[in-house]
């Protein structure tokens, strides 16, 4: 039976897979962007290059925002507050838990 601390942890290390092509993404778009005309404005390529740049880089935002907080939700686990919402202090459901390893609040406080 896998616990919620190995599916964050498998969860982690896909993230960090994900942010290291990311980053490669990253590199590409930046020396593309080195070799292509100045004048976004009239350079076909420009609106492509500036496209896949900020693509990449709401990805890679994406990406940090998730690596936090399966680190926080790790965090929880180890000093035993893993489950417990952290608005009401009641308990999260198991089903909650289950489609969101990192959720922080019970279904109740999620909705308001």
């Amino acid at each position: 039976m896998t616990t919620a601390e190995d599916r964050l942890i498998a969860d982690r290390a896909d993230t960090l897979k994900l942010m290291a092509s990311l980053s490669g993404d990253w590199d590409g778009v930046v020396e593309a962007s080195a070799h292509a005309n100045a004048d976004d404005e009239h350079d076909p390529e420009g609106a492509t290059i500036a496209f896949e740049r900020a693509r990449v880089e709401a990805s890679l935002s994406r990406a940090r925002e998730r690596l936090a907080d399966i680190e926080d939700a790790l965090r929880r686990i180890r000093g035993g507050t893993y489950g417990t919402c952290e608005r009401c202090g009641g308990p999260i459901a198991p089903g909650r838990l289950e489609a969101r390893p990192t959720a922080r609040t019970c279904i109740t406080c999620a909705a308001t």
